[in-house]
């Protein structure tokens, strides 16, 4: 059986809930960017896609990560105003981003404390959350390098 399964089932009835249909290039879409365990971008997905032979504008490619970001099996890191990174969600799978300011680069972590506080702040709150996203940006120890190479750039 398909390892996917499950998630594909998810999409297909978020799809049809919204009076979706589920096209073969949604198809394509989903089971490109569940085939791999890394980042992406939407022009990550035109390449990948373009690669496969598969057409799919880059309007199909932005309007579905969307939708699969709407029913919580992709999330998104946000690099900039305008840009996102994507990645798979994976069922009883958490973890936070570190965000490089100068490369884009997402680097994934886990750390038990911050999570015990968060849980914390929930409980002093009587708050009950659903989900969350952390992120910290900086620069990556190779962009700092880079900027303290480089007269005249400022670090963040």
């Amino acid at each position: 059986m398909n390892q996917n399964a499950d998630e594909r089932r998810v999409f297909d009835d978020f799809l049809r809930k919204k009076g979706l249909k589920v096209t073969r290039e949604r198809t394509a879409l989903f089971d490109e960017i569940f085939s791999t365990h890394r980042h992406f971008d939407a022009e990550d997905l035109v390449i990948r896609m373009r690669d496969r032979g598969t057409k799919v504008s880059r309007a199909t490619i932005y309007r579905t990560l969307e939708l699969l970001h709407g029913c919580g099996l992709v999330g998104r890191v946000r690099l900039n105003e305008e840009k996102y990174r994507y990645e798979r969600l994976r069922k009883g799978e958490h973890h936070d981003h570190l965000v490089c300011s100068g490369c884009g680069k997402v680097i994934e972590f886990i750390d038990a404390a911050i999570e015990k506080r968060q849980e914390a702040v929930c409980k002093e709150y009587d708050f009950a959350a659903t989900s969350h996203s952390h992120q910290i940006r900086g620069l990556c120890s190779a962009c700092r390098k880079s900027a303290a190479k480089t007269p005249g750039r400022a670090l963040a």
